[in-house]
């Protein structure tokens, strides 16, 4: 089983990525804010791998830039009617920190944003996930600093949706420049980077 892969990235598409290994392409199916995180084509990237297997798809490779995601990724699809594609669209809305805090509130609507989710979905997702350790470090309700720079980003992002951009552009573009410009960044300094980002 593949858990790990260091290679430079070919291509990266709008579901998938080509990690080159030594000359092996592996092609990794990524949600979309993993694939945006990437580094540029012909650079090296290092992404944590959730192998499966099915009689009709054969081997799939899932990719995460965390060993947290890949973890949330696995728990999410041991809930009932939950499979890779929802997994997926779940975590492309709420990082796995958010995820915890989500269901740790009994919050389903923030769940329940994620394409192909329902609101009765969401609900069974919060429910069992209440609890379980979807994000490294303490719990939530313990980790305020955490809680305040996930509240500057969600503060960020929701400006730009207001603004016209879609939550998929909005939350890639507040990541990217929530990287650059370090955890202290404030609100009106994420929002501007982003709308640079975007052109506007």
């Amino acid at each position: 089983m593949i858990g790990r892969l260091r290679g430079v990235l070919a291509e990266a598409g709008e579901e998938d990525a080509l990690i080159d290994v030594m000359g092996v392409g592996y092609v990794v199916r990524c949600g979309s804010r993993t694939l945006s995180r990437l580094p540029a084509v012909g650079d090296e990237a290092l992404l944590h791998i959730e192998s499966q297997f099915a009689e009709s798809t054969g081997l799939r490779l899932y990719g995460f830039l965390t060993r947290e995601e890949r973890r949330a990724f696995v728990m999410l699809q041991e809930i009932q009617g939950v499979g890779p594609k929802a997994s997926l669209a779940v975590l492309d809305v709420l990082p796995p920190a958010e995820l915890a805090q989500a269901a740790a509130r009994g919050d389903p609507a923030l769940v329940a944003r994620a394409n192909g989710v329902g609101p009765k979905l969401a609900a069974r997702i919060v429910a069992e996930l209440k609890g379980k350790p979807i994000a490294d470090g303490p719990a939530p309700s313990h980790a305020p600093a955490q809680a305040a720079q996930t509240s500057t980003t969600g503060e960020a992002v929701a400006a730009l949706m207001g603004l016209g951009v879609a939550e998929v552009n909005a939350r890639r573009v507040v990541e990217h420049a929530a990287l650059k410009l370090g955890e202290d960044a404030e609100v009106p300094a994420l929002i501007k980077a982003g709308l640079q980002e975007l052109g506007r």
